[in-house]
């Protein structure tokens, strides 16, 4: 048992009670301290983790993702900040980038698209494609985080990447990696839903079985 199934809670405030499989009293002994000397010691983790409580303080339920994140970039004194985006939300990025210049903020993005590789070459065979028998560029993350890390952003923002592409971009990102936007087709960006919905009187009830959805035909 873990944080996954817990109902309680005290680890927010300390008003009630430890459950007995809590990681707060269970962790490693001295882990704890172990890592909060690491705030200490290392000032960019140390002010990025004060910014953000700083937000969470005078903005919490007053601003959007989006402003939370202007804001982020304004008071860490970023200057140069990256985009990972997915093709399909060049629309979003383009509304970003130019909110973010109104701010003063210097954006640099890369769509996941980029290099205009075709997904058979790394292995995709032809009749996986959504269009077979077309060219169907593959999602190249480690080429936008290798471009990012070129331009030197200070941060990077995903802007709905595919599960798994995003993975790739965060573990080849060389600056810190914050998420604007989750892509969810389905749902218009909202994940969340399906996790509201899951409740057994639920449109997304199934969630709560072991199926997972069917594939698009072929």
């Amino acid at each position: 048992m873990s944080c996954a199934t817990c109902s309680v809670g005290n680890c927010a405030a300390l008003r009630g009670e430890f459950p007995e499989f809590c990681l707060t009293v269970n962790a490693p002994p001295g882990k704890v301290e172990e890592v909060i000397g690491r705030y200490l010691r290392s000032p960019k983790d140390k002010k990025m983790s004060l910014t953000a409580a700083d937000i969470e303080s005078r903005w919490y339920g007053r601003a959007t993702r989006v402003e939370e994140t202007l804001i982020f970039i304004k008071n860490m004194g970023y200057k140069k900040v990256g985009v990972a985006t997915c093709f399909g939300l060049l629309r979003e990025c383009n509304m970003f980038a130019r909110v973010a210049k109104a701010k003063g903020v210097d954006v640099y993005g890369v769509a996941c698209k980029v290099g205009a590789v075709d997904k058979t070459v790394i292995g995709l065979k032809e009749e996986q494609k959504i269009r077979p028998g077309t060219h169907e560029s593959m999602c190249n993350p480690i080429l936008q985080a290798e471009l990012l890390n070129e331009a030197q952003t200070d941060l990077n923002v995903i802007i709905g990447l595919c599960v798994g592409h995003d993975s790739l971009f965060i573990k080849h990102s060389k600056a810190p990696v914050t998420y604007l936007i989750v892509k969810d087709r389905v749902l218009c960006h909202n994940p969340a839903a399906a996790l509201y919905l899951s409740l057994p009187s639920g449109y997304y009830s199934r969630l709560l079985g072991p199926e997972l959805p069917e594939p698009r035909a072929e």
